[in-house]
């Protein structure tokens, strides 16, 4: 067997329930991919997103549903050396993968106001494109269960705002595309246990700014931060990040001070005398 073969045999057995059931559940649960759908994969270089590559690969061999997959690599300017990395690795796992270039590095660097918002912005906007131009209607990333609880209290605590990471969601600018995200049931935790069964080593963080302008006093990035703060409060009550994530999906409207919709505002005491 070969070394992708026994790496595809640890997803759908070893790490089955972890891994293979919860993938397959978004799938179902949120109506992620339908028949004859054209999927671009989108690949960054680390576990999270060439774990996706090889779920979306056994799901179009084990399947129900028949679609088209395009495993694709977006170099904002990585140096040589993680480059060389991302190709290795996709040779490992048998992924094929295509390359394209942006200078969103070179842009990013430049700027001194919200480098971040910018890259991520300028991301966005170059996947949509190479979507487009492979004629894909769906974009996949790699944002897991911990991405999903992280950004809910991010939003809480420096937004003053309860959102979060919505599984799928229609672009705004470039029309018939839409963002999915498979991962969305999977832990984090699972997915390190399966790089470090299949003794896998991918690229972790290479970005030019990493978290410069993003740190709090302690030296930390604010995901780190509320990484940190769930990792304690799980000590307590181990099922808070579930807790967190089944509230999202459980939400009282009749005991809100006020809530949007489509961008309206309503306040609780709109309709307060109604309900008397």
């Amino acid at each position: 067997m070969e070394n992708y073969q026994e790496i595809e045999r640890s997803i759908i057995k070893r790490f089955r329930k972890e891994i293979w059931a919860k993938f397959v559940k978004s799938i179902i649960e949120y109506e992620l991919i339908n028949e004859n759908d054209k999927v671009m994969v989108c690949i960054s270089g680390g576990k999270d997103s060439f774990l996706l590559a090889k779920c979306i690969q056994e799901l179009i061999r084990h399947g129900k549903v028949k679609f088209t997959a395009y495993y694709v690599v977006m170099n904002p300017g990585y140096n040589d050396q993680n480059l060389k990395m991302i190709e290795e690795n996709a040779k490992i796992l048998n992924i094929p993968i295509q390359i394209f270039q942006s200078d969103i590095f070179e842009v990013t660097t430049k700027v001194s106001k919200n480098p971040c918002y910018l890259c991520a912005r300028m991301r966005r906007g170059y996947l949509y494109s190479k979507a487009k131009e492979l004629g894909c209607n769906k974009i996949a990333l790699g944002h897991h269960f911990n991405d999903v609880i992280e950004t809910t209290l991010l939003s809480m605590f420096y937004g003053a705002e309860l959102k979060t990471m919505l599984p799928k969601l229609h672009s705004e600018n470039f029309e018939g595309l839409e963002l999915i995200r498979p991962m969305y049931l999977i832990k984090e935790e699972d997915i390190i246990s399966w790089q470090k069964y299949n003794h896998l080593t991918f690229l972790n963080c290479a970005c030019k700014l990493t978290e410069k302008t993003f740190l709090n006093n302690d030296g930390l990035s604010k995901r780190k931060e509320i990484k940190e703060l769930i990792k304690e409060l799980k000590k307590i009550n181990p099922n808070i990040d579930f807790n967190i994530f089944k509230a999202l999906d459980n939400i009282n409207l009749d005991c809100c001070l006020g809530y949007k919709k489509n961008g309206k505002y309503q306040s609780f005491l709109d309709d307060y005398d109604l309900k008397n």
